[in-house]
């Protein structure tokens, strides 16, 4: 690449006046710095409208001045401020609604509240105060984003202090000729004196490198969720939630089903769990002490990232992604993290199932396609879709649920043999949750409840409307999705698995899909169940808490 095309590429850039200016700038820089410039493949510089972008958003993001920078470092280990910046920038882009409006607006209102009225005979909870909200993408991006920098904060914490370590001790020399080259020159660079330090400089890139991973993955993301509780613990500060109106409108009507009845289920999901965490004081902390546990637990590989920091630019805050994702330097699965997981995917399962039971119960009377809504959740839930796996790998930990069917059923069986009150009264303390079974696949309760009579051992579906096959169908369909993740072409997605759509026969999933020609018709809730077989499956939370929910 000659200095012509250099200079060129500035002034597409940055325009024909600060694109003078830089490249003045740029000529006076050291020879290393501009030799290093000169051997880039032309193809693989950033196109001028994203250089815009990313300019704006560093200005934005309080990286404006060299004061900026310093105060950034010791504000903490991730720049919210970028990271929103980021997010919002791909919320609000060509495809999205800057607004909603008053018509679909009203749409999902409606829904929302018929969904509160249903729930009023189907859970001893309370609605949460306030209203659903009615969000947009950037709504939801706003709204959301403290908690998920909260979350990764730990993670983000210990990802500046490696890679600090690692400069430090083992590419001192390395970095230490790169930054003195960038200090170098006929005009010194008036750089703070604290920031002077290779570590200090590599903290500051990778707080920064980390912030425009997490806006690349929140804004992504808010294409994708549909309510404030699609992750399973709240995120808004509105403890009633609200809906995403444009994905929850796409998705209805990407699908073969009026659009009230889509928004109404929704709707029900959304306001099934802000009764629940509103009604419940202990679950909220009790998710962030466990996923605090878990970030804290992470671990990373020296080596490893070692390997990603000599592929990086010491200028260039992006090629440092590599050694801040932890798919590529985390040492997974310590103690600490897998006592944690446990306990969190555990405590996730059973409120997902509870909402799932509670759904089924209020929408069941109301719902033609109830139970083909409800298997979509299912699958979507347990598999999660690619932004939320981007952002997995940010978090370092999967916040989906595992055995949703299972905790469901748990869940319609306590209801079938104590009622709505025996049911809830569960969540009165920790130590009184039910206890899913084991998932060793030769125990009776993994083997599920086959010899159930009635039309659910007629069309293999269980108690509450889910197939019952004996098989975990969620951790299988995880498990294949890290398999294909991990193959050769390092995408997560199946096409078999079809989410968000009904099965065809072809599927992959053998018949799991509730879906089986009959409508809503083929399920029968936990309180028509008569087996009375359950008592030995599961533990109902009546004895010693297991260890998992302490």
């Amino acid at each position: 690449m000659d200095e012509n095309a250099i200079h060129q590429w500035l002034i597409d850039c940055f325009g024909p006046i600060q694109g003078e200016m830089a490249w003045q700038q740029l000529s006076q820089l050291p020879q290393e710095v501009r030799d290093q410039l000169a051997q880039q493949d032309p193809a693989k510089l950033p196109k001028p409208d994203e250089v815009r972008a990313m300019m704006k958003a560093f200005t934005e993001g309080g990286l404006n001045s060299l004061t900026e920078m310093r105060q950034t470092v010791e504000r903490g280990p991730i720049n919210v401020k970028l990271a929103a910046t980021i997010a919002l920038e791909r919320a609000n882009d060509d495809s999205s609604w800057q607004s909603v409006n008053a018509q679909d607006a009203a749409s999902v209102r409606r829904a929302a509240s018929e969904a509160n009225l249903w729930l009023d005979s189907a859970c001893t909870f309370n609605p949460a105060a306030g209203e659903t909200e009615v969000l947009t993408r950037a709504d939801w991006v706003n709204g959301t984003l403290d908690s998920w920098a909260t979350f990764a904060a730990p993670v983000a914490s210990a990802m500046n202090e490696a890679l600090a370590s690692v400069v430090s001790e083992r590419l001192g020399d390395t970095f230490n000729g790169d930054i003195a080259g960038i200090y170098a020159g006929p005009i010194p660079l008036p750089i703070p004196e604290n920031l002077k330090n290779p570590a200090q400089i590599v903290k500051l890139l990778a707080n920064t490198s980390f912030a425009m991973q997490l806006g690349h993955a929140a804004g992504d993301l808010s294409h994708e969720v549909r309510g404030s509780f699609d992750q399973g613990v709240p995120l808004l500060n509105n403890p009633a939630g609200g809906l995403i109106a444009q994905n929850a409108i796409e998705y209805a009507r990407s699908l073969d089903i009026d659009q009230s009845e889509v928004l109404a289920f929704l709707a029900l999901q959304e306001a099934a769990h802000a009764r629940l965490f509103a009604a419940v004081p202990w679950l909220m902390p009790r998710f962030e002490a466990l996923i605090g546990k878990y970030a804290r637990g992470t671990r990373i590989d020296l080596d490893a990232m070692e390997e990603q920091l000599r592929d990086a630019e010491i200028t260039d805050p992006d090629s440092f992604s590599g050694a801040v994702n932890l798919t590529n330097v985390a040492i997974p699965d310590t103690p600490e993290q897998r006592e944690a997981l446990s306990s969190l995917e555990e405590l996730l399962t059973l409120v997902e199932g509870w909402a799932d039971c509670v759904t089924w119960k209020a929408g069941m009377a109301h719902l033609p396609h109830l139970d083909q809504l409800r298997e979509m959740m299912r699958r979507e839930r347990a598999v999660g879709g690619p932004a939320q796996r981007t952002f997995e790998s940010l978090l370092g930990l999967q916040l989906r649920p595992k055995r949703i069917r299972e905790a469901a059923e748990l869940w319609a069986r306590i209801d079938a043999d104590r009622g709505t009150d025996g049911r809830d009264a569960k969540w009165s303390h920790p130590d009184l949750l039910p206890t899913l079974p084991n998932e060793d696949s030769g125990s009776p309760a993994a083997q599920g409840t086959a010899e159930a009579s009635g039309t659910d051992a007629a069309f293999g579906t269980d108690a509450t409307g889910g197939n019952n096959t004996g098989i975990d169908w969620d951790a299988e369909l995880s498990k294949l999705l890290d398999e294909d993740a991990h193959g050769k072409d390092g995408s997560a997605e199946h096409a078999d698995l079809d989410q968000g759509h009904p099965a065809q026969s072809g599927d992959t999933d053998g018949g799991t899909r509730s879906d089986n020609g009959n409508g809503g018709d083929t399920a029968d809730s936990g309180d028509d169940d008569d087996s009375n077989d359950s008592g030995d499956r599961y533990d109902y939370g009546d004895g010693p808490a297991s260890d998992d929910n302490h």
